[in-house]
């Protein structure tokens, strides 16, 4: 069971449990592009986001990566660990894609190596605009000695998903991570990690396999997640 929702995102829902240190993460069925000007609903997308995230966390914890992934509840929920949330959205790229693209010119496909790690300040009144570090510290966001920590987190995110999603057949594009504090005020992995905020490209064929999909028009979105839990070997529950 699960208390007073606290928070709702483009995809996500939050609410609290007797356990004032942990919470229930809802995803939704909806789906959202161009900074939410455009949304639609897709039966079943909550429960294969989910399932996707949970064995990724299982698998980074396996890796030594600390998440708030606690337990996997039913079809759309998952017990997580509450954080103090650090309002930052930290984008890892292998490949030039999307925005890295419009940015610098390079060619769509261009190998980013070695990877590099972005942060967006985590505002959507501002449209989530792309920080220097300097802007971070500005900001008094983090100390360069926790960005510099966070950074590591995230390229040991990378290092771990890449080998899992290229043994899938998978290209793992860019993605976005959030981190934040626990209680002992240890950095911790947050939010998810799904094809909802990842670029996954066929390792042979470049198809698509995430939301760039939906943003894009380029076939039916719940066939290629579908596809990219089947090559993870990931149950969906019903």
């Amino acid at each position: 069971m699960h208390g007073e929702q606290i928070y709702e995102g483009k995809a996500k829902q939050l609410f609290l449990t007797k356990d004032k240190n942990t919470l229930i993460q809802r995803f939704k069925n909806s789906v959202t592009a161009l900074n939410g000007e455009r949304m639609s609903e897709y039966a079943g997308k909550g429960a294969v986001n989910n399932a996707i995230s949970t064995f990724c966390f299982r698998r980074l914890e396996e890796a030594g990566v600390r998440t708030h992934f606690l337990s996997h509840e039913n079809a759309t929920d998952m017990r997580v660990q509450r954080l103090e949330m650090i309002p930052l959205e930290i984008v890892v790229r292998n490949v030039v894609a999307g925005s890295l693209a419009k940015r610098t010119g390079l060619a769509e496909g261009t190998e980013v190596s070695p990877a590099i790690v972005e942060t967006y300040f985590k505002r959507d009144d501002l449209q989530d605009p792309i920080l220097a570090d300097t802007h971070v510290f500005m900001l008094a966001i983090l100390r360069s000695e926790q960005l510099a920590d966070v950074k590591r987190h995230a390229l040991k995110v990378n290092e771990t998903m890449q080998a899992i999603f290229r043994d899938a057949g998978m290209l793992l594009v860019d993605f976005k991570l959030e981190f934040g504090w626990d209680t002992n005020e240890r950095l911790v992995l947050g939010d998810e990690f799904s094809p909802d905020t990842a670029r996954l490209w066929d390792i042979k064929t470049g198809k698509k396999l995430d939301k760039d999909v939906y943003r894009n028009d380029l076939g039916d979105l719940m066939d290629v997640y579908r596809e990219v839990a089947r090559r993870l070997d990931v149950s969906i529950p019903d």
